[in-house]
């Protein structure tokens, strides 16, 4: 366990001087959103380093770092389209700007740092699977690795859904309740616990691996009640009013389900 904690550390100390330069090129772009970047792409990188330096059973690690790396480049780069053209996140601008008065450089530089050390930390099932040379059931990495393919295209499905909806002037004010979006109001958010959840899976069989497993129930927690859902929902109901509460009514909030406009 003490060479998991160390490739940790060594990992983590990495992730801060990326976030530190992230946090350096902000103020010219005037974008926190640069840290969600940083964040996604910091997972990728450090499921690189691990795999470097791997002395783990080959498949897991193999499994593992494809995961981790389609998933942080995918969700980067989008990430980082998005920044290029939109203008800040209002989830931004109404938990940090309007909130943090004076001093508002070094608390966002805090903030950067405080997402580096949460790619440490959400890094905990990749640096415990790839460290073990232990052999495991392969059908418990085979079940996590069609959990994540299935999570990946559902992601991505949605996000493309929702970037399309948005793009035609027509739905400007609207609610988009297509696609994926009919059957829940946050199908990203649902299908990126599921891939966090498939990466603690195929890295359970591991040394320790149970403990990967605090990786997913952290993203629950963030998605449900800090970062995601709440500050996403206070912002629609700001900007579309009514129709997003007949969304509400309507629409499972997480989980996909069938709606009901009764």
């Amino acid at each position: 366990m003490s060479g998991v904690l160390i490739w940790m550390a060594q990992g983590t100390a990495v992730i801060a001087v990326v976030m530190f330069i992230l946090w350096l090129l902000h103020f010219p772009l005037r974008n926190l959103g640069l840290v969600d970047v940083g964040w996604s792409m910091g997972v990728a990188l450090l499921a690189l380093l691990y795999a470097v330096h791997a002395v783990g059973y080959w498949r897991r690690t193999i499994f593992l770092a494809v995961m981790a790396v389609i998933w942080g480049i995918r969700l980067g780069f989008y990430l980082l389209a998005r920044v290029s053209r939109q203008p800040e996140d209002p989830r931004y601008v109404e938990l940090l700007r309007e909130k943090w008065g004076s001093n508002q450089g070094l608390k966002f530089l805090l903030f950067f740092e405080s997402q580096a050390l949460g790619c440490g930390i959400m890094s905990l099932p990749l640096a415990l699977g790839m460290h073990d040379p232990a052999k495991g059931p392969p059908e418990i990495e085979n079940f996590g690795a069609a959990l994540w393919a299935i999570a990946f295209l559902g992601e991505t499905i949605a996000d493309i859904q929702l970037a399309r909806f948005k793009r035609n002037p027509k739905n400007q004010g609207r609610v988009c309740n297509v696609g994926l979006w009919r059957y829940s109001r946050h199908p990203n958010y649902f299908f990126e616990f599921l891939i966090w959840l498939s990466i603690a899976i195929v890295a359970s069989p591991a040394q320790y691996g149970y403990l990967g497993f605090i990786a997913p129930a952290l993203m629950l927690v963030s998605l449900l009640f800090i970062t995601g859902i709440p500050p996403s929902e206070n912002q629609a109901l700001r900007t579309k009013g009514d129709a997003y509460r007949k969304y509400q009514r309507a629409t499972s909030p997480f989980i996909p389900w069938f709606p009901n406009y009764r």
